[in-house]
């Protein structure tokens, strides 16, 4: 017995040999004695375990008995065994390994076989499948659900299942959006009354993929989208990168790829595209990804390594940056210009044969014209780009907004000024340096922004300062004129608690400041409309969504109509002081034109307003002018059955001989018939319910009737989603007019927040020099504008004089803690303040239309890149070098501290040379004392 046990233990404790088909039944213990074991077999336990009699007898008969057939459990239909038989079960069953049954074994119920067929469909796809009054998620899709959502996940039949409310999709679509990962809502394609009446009566409810979200095209999508939480307003764009190398003529050493890109913001409409040759470092690509933020990246395979680093330890975990690969070998020289243009071809087919009145406006209005040349004029990289992330939308119903609807701009002009990332992250210009937020960043102290739209717009304004005088000065005068008006305003305050019958006294009427400020105020509390319009366009909105919208528009346009041009001799108007910056009434004109106000006033009467804010969407269109004819007859099927069923009450009452008979309906249930219990009744009559004294029913005419009721309410809600929808891509023809107004109350905002920051930090207008004097930098008492705000009055101004006849580089030392990165900082943030369009902390300042500002500051390396301080430093150094001209401002802190004192001073010394000697720039450059 003890060799038994010492077998039996040895063969539980050995490693584990190679799985067989049939395994020896264990020794009995009558069989005789083994021989020496060979090299092969397990090695000798010496220890032993000794068993107790009890479990000595019950070995002894798992050993030479057939064990009983245990109990099942009534839900799993397994064995119910205790922790000591799985031990038991554990100790002496041979390890025979568990493969799966084949699929034809398996045996799903309809439901699992039609998550099974989805799940086949859509493999990279996080499933949310409508069942009944729950979303639930099956397999794979329920652990990951479990462990994001806190929900509980367990087994049911052949898959492990979890489950949300119907209520709840909005929440826990977003948080697992969050988290990076593909959401599918699959909804049921027919309703319990449409299945009764068709083929499928006796089959499951028919399911389909209804929509998909992802962190880029959820605030655009349906069900879930235009609900702002928290930094709803950011932007979330989808970035596509592709790339190619260069051939050794084009500067060898300096760039080696050419990059396209194209980022698409689906819930605004805007698309950024460009084409640059980048260097090793890929700097280009990084001004890109910080300057836009996007929420997900697209890789268009094959991408070199350095550009893989790149973006890759942009989208680490900490970011919850979404990253895809697509493939892009279908392309050849020219093949992705001509899948974009059939594309298009396909889409103006879809929308003619959709509204061919409708389609044929838009093509008079060159919308289609537009959108088609401006591909054209892309550059190939960025036209492949463009094709992927069409291809890659389509498969979200967005790729209709690449097509007709968006706004394509390029990355870089002539008009702006291009910063690099360095210059924006070491300028502090979006994000502080301390823990990367947007607290204690230049954006930050300039965003007094009373809209979503205005705050993302004023984003794009700061990264991009302006490279063109005349645009700077109108910038300047409209900033200044509402900060005059604002004043005038505060003025008019104080005398108007004086004798109104002083006729004396002149009271300027605060005309520009108070309706800007009353407008944007109301924008401000309304929802995003710039975001709300193109959800419109995608269809996505909802008709309260819808409402709101226009409602903040039309409002909006009509006060702003009070300082139209037209107005100014009508005194008796409010708006009767003529605006004088010709940049503020190109920006009311835009957003108070007539087309817009008619516009917005004939689109929301053709809808009813109560019945939006219900949710009714069968009386929710006001037919007029023969529009939706097929509304007005579900209607009308809908009233007929009504009355029909109504009308059986008098016959009811003459059967019974009850004149007062009336249907009642209780909890729920209408149309019964409440009769005392000794009342007699046909044997057909439906009991429902009943009570001591009463009993009710339902005879099967009245059922016959509200089986009709409700088919034709299914189909009059069919008509009306389909109406509907008919709307709402009728909106197209008007999107790009309300999109230019919205653009405009955008504008207005951030010029509004200009003129509101200058009157809170008493800054002054800068003066820009023409390109006929010398390039200068003359400040007067400048202020570091994000030191200022946190010291207060204990920070010192600092004067800059720089001329390029005179003094035009300053090389700046003193001891650490000093304040030379505080002063080159402050120059440079200055510069391009004032190049955004706003005014300055500081009592003067003078300078020229600056083309670049390039910085090289502290000592920092990425070593998840391979880039050490040293590397980091020479390839900033060598950057500026290349890029920099006579009109740039050049800031360098400490080069050349990541190597030894002697080289370092060496090659701080050749740049410095090279700079002066070579580019005559306007530079800052920090050195401690030696």
């Amino acid at each position: 017995m003890g060799k038994q046990k010492q077998q039996i233990i040895s063969r539980f404790f050995a490693p584990k040999s190679k799985p067989t088909t049939t395994s020896p039944p264990p020794p009995s213990p009558q069989s005789p004695p083994q021989t020496a074991p060979s090299s092969s077999s397990s090695p000798k336990i010496t220890a032993t375990v000794p068993f107790s009699p009890s479990k000595r007898k019950l070995l002894s008969s798992r050993l030479t008995s057939t064990p009983k057939r245990p109990k099942l459990s009534p839900h799993t239909q397994k064995p119910l065994l205790s922790l000591h038989q799985k031990f038991l079960d554990k100790l002496l069953e041979p390890q025979i390994p568990q493969t799966p049954l084949p699929q034809d074994t398996q045996k799903f119920t309809p439901l699992e076989q039609q998550v099974f067929d989805l799940k086949q469909k859509y493999p990279d796809v996080l499933l949310m499948i409508e069942v009944g009054y729950k979303f639930r998620f099956f397999g794979e899709d329920a652990e990951i659900a479990a462990r994001v959502l806190g929900i509980y996940a367990h087994k049911d039949h052949n898959f492990m299942t979890a489950s949300v409310p119907t209520f709840r999709l909005n929440v826990h679509v977003r948080r697992l959006v969050s988290e990076g990962y593909k959401v599918g809502v699959v909804n049921q394609t027919e309703t319990a009354a449409i299945k009764a009446h068709g083929e499928n009566k006796s089959g499951p409810f028919c399911r389909g993929l209804s929509s998909l979200y992802t962190k880029a095209t959820l605030e655009a999508a349906e069900n879930v989208g235009g609900r702002e939480e928290g930094c709803g307003g950011e932007s979330n764009y989808l970035c596509c990168v592709v790339e190619k190398g260069l051939d050794c003529g084009v500067e060898v050493g300096v760039f080696d790829v050419r990059v396209g890109v194209v980022a698409v913001e689906i819930s605004t409409g805007d698309v950024v595209y460009g084409e640059f040759n980048d260097g090793f470092l890929r700097s280009g690509l990084e001004a890109f990804v910080l300057s836009l933020a996007p929420a997900e990246l697209l890789l268009g395979d094959p991408l070199s390594k350095q550009t893989e680093k790149l973006l890759l330890a942009y989208s680490g975990p900490s970011s919850n940056v979404r990253v895809e690969r697509v493939l892009r070998d279908c392309f050849s020289d020219g093949g992705a210009l001509a899948d974009v243009m059939s594309l298009f071809e396909n889409m103006i087919e879809d929308n003619l044969g959709d509204n061919e009145k409708q389609t044929t406006e838009a093509k008079e209005q060159g919308s289609y014209h537009l959108a088609i040349e401006g591909v054209i004029k892309m550059p190939d990289l960025a036209v492949e780009a463009l094709a992927l992330t069409i291809r890659h939308l389509k498969q979200f119903g967005f790729d209709r907004m690449l097509c007709l609807g968006a706004s394509f701009r390029p990355f870089s002009s002539n008009m702006e000024m291009n910063l690099s990332a360095n210059t924006l992250q070491q300028l502090e210009v979006l994000r502080n340096n301390s823990d990367g937020s947007e607290s204690g960043s230049l954006l930050h102290i300039m965003n007094l922004t009373l809209t979503i739209y205005g705050s993302r717009l004023l984003r794009h304004w700061v990264t991009h300062p302006l490279c063109d005088r005349n645009m700077i000065s109108a910038r300047l005068d409209a900033v200044s004129e509402i900060a005059e008006c604002m004043g005038s305003y505060k003025d008019s305050q104080h005398v108007s608690g004086l004798d109104e019958d002083d006729s004396e006294v002149a009271v300027v009427q605060p005309d520009l400041y108070y309706l800007l400020s009353t407008v944007l105020t109301a924008l401000g509390r309304s929802p995003d409309i710039e975001r709300g319009i193109t959800r419109i366009f995608h269809r996505t909105a909802t008709a309260s969504e819808f409402i709101a919208v226009f409602q903040a528009i039309l409002a909006a346009g009509k006060r702003l109509k009070r300082l139209c041009i037209q107005e100014g001799h009508n005194y008796d108007v409010v708006g009767s002081k003529t605006v004088k910056s010709v940049l503020l009434k190109r920006l009311i004109l835009a957003a108070s034109s007539s087309n817009v106000v008619g516009n917005a006033a004939k689109l929301l009467s053709t809808l009813n307003k109560e019945a939006a804010e219900q949710g009714d969407l069968t009386n929710l269109i006001i037919i007029s002018d023969d529009q939706f004819p097929e509304v007005a007859r579900a209607r009308e099927a809908v009233q007929f059955a009504k009355e029909n069923l109504d009308s059986l009450i008098g016959m009811y009452r003459k059967q019974l001989q009850r004149r007062n008979l009336e249907f009642m309906s209780v909890s729920g249930t209408t149309h019964l018939i409440e009769l005392p219990l000794d009342f007699k009744v046909p044997l057909n009559w439906v009991k429902v319910n009943s009570t001591k004294k009463m009993i009710r029913y339902h005879p099967p005419e009245v059922l016959t009737a509200l089986d009709q009721l409700l088919l034709a309410n299914e189909e009059l809600m069919i008509v009306s989603r389909a109406a509907w929808d008919s709307f709402l891509r009728g909106f197209s023809i008007y999107y790009a007019e309300f999109r230019g107004a919205v653009q405009a109350l955008a504008t207005l905002d951030c010029l509004f927040s200009f003129a509101t920051l200058l009157k809170n930090k008493n800054y002054v207008r800068p003066i820009f020099v023409d390109d006929s004097e010398p390039p200068q930098i003359n400040i007067c008492s400048g202020r570091h504008p994000v030191l200022e705000t946190i010291l207060q009055d204990n920070f010192v101004p600092n004067d800059t004089n720089l001329h390029a006849d005179k003094e035009y580089c300053q090389i700046i030392t003193g001891p650490n803690m000093g304040g030379k990165s505080c002063y080159i900082r402050q120059v440079a943030l200055i510069a391009l303040m004032a190049q955004v369009g706003s005014f300055v902390p500081a009592l003067s300042a003078k300078l020229h239309v600056l083309d670049g500002i390039h910085t090289r500051m502290g000592a920092s390396d990425s070593i998840q890149q391979g880039r050490s301080t040293f590397l980091e430093e020479l390839s900033e150094a060598s950057h500026i070098l290349h890029k920099c001209t006579a009109q740039s401002l050049v800031i360098i802190d400490e080069l050349g501290r990541g190597t030894s004192t002697h080289d370092g001073g060496a090659i701080a010394y050749a740049t410095l040379y090279h700079l002066l000697d070579q580019k005559k720039m306007h530079g800052l450059i920090c050195n401690p004392l030696p």
